[in-house]
């Protein structure tokens, strides 16, 4: 995945917590045809689809998201691992 931020809509308000640093996939096109990833607080992880940000992202526990990645079987690849 890259470190490509995606772009913001609005300045957080006072005292939220800082926006997610979405990571876009290393394997995505140029026609925006891929998933995007951040680390959340306390081991979460949120995915979202890049061609509608808009919308509310899964969010995923470390725990989940190794058992999903585990479960997508061997494709030669280590697979990414978020703790």
């Amino acid at each position: 995945m890259s470190d490509r931020l995606a772009e913001s809509t609005a300045p957080p308000p006072p005292g939220a917590p800082p926006a997610p640093r979405w990571r876009r996939s290393s394997r995505s096109t140029g026609m925006n045809n891929c998933v995007e990833a951040a680390l959340l607080g306390g081991a979460l992880l949120a995915v979202r689809d890049s061609k509608d940000v808009r919308r509310p992202p899964l969010r995923f526990s470390a725990a989940a998201w190794n058992t999903f990645v585990d479960g997508l079987g061997p494709d030669g690849a280590e697979p990414r691992i978020f703790t």
